[in-house]
């Protein structure tokens, strides 16, 4: 099974940015967790991240035909992102969001995800072990 991780802007600043929010976790130390959890489950993951909305839809397009699902990280277009949502749409694949902060906990904008009404299931508020719920949910269910 094949899965596409995507991870939106300000992720590569894990670590760095709002530690009391996002943890300590690096960006890099999340792919190589990513990656680590992908193989214990024998799925196959491309891990993917840009500060560019257009550089994720065109990385979602090109998920169609490739990929089994996708994980989505979109951070903060994941509030402001029809454009994001549009391209899940069309491409049609499993989808499961991840956010590492409880996003129904902090600021009122945050509480809207375009992401979420595209989504098989939303992960909030696990931290990094998120990511690892999300590669467990394609194993396990039958979506896919």
């Amino acid at each position: 099974m094949n899965i596409l991780v995507i991870n939106g802007p300000n992720l590569n600043l894990l670590g760095i940015r709002e530690q009391d929010i996002y943890g300590l976790v690096t960006y890099d130390e999340l792919v190589k967790q990513i990656k680590m959890w992908a193989d214990e489950l024998n799925l196959n993951v491309k891990i993917f991240q840009s500060n560019h909305e257009g550089e994720i839809i065109d990385e979602i397009h090109s998920a169609y035909n490739n990929f089994d699902g996708i994980i989505i990280n979109a951070g903060g277009y994941s509030h402001t992102s029809i454009a994001i949502m549009d391209a899940l749409k069309a491409i049609n694949l499993p989808t499961v969001e991840v956010h590492i902060s409880d996003i129904y906990n902090r600021e009122d904008f945050r509480k809207i995800s375009y992401i979420s009404l595209v989504a098989k299931k939303c992960i909030v508020g696990l931290g990094v072990i998120g990511y690892k719920e999300a590669l467990k949910y394609f194993k396990d269910s039958e979506v896919l």
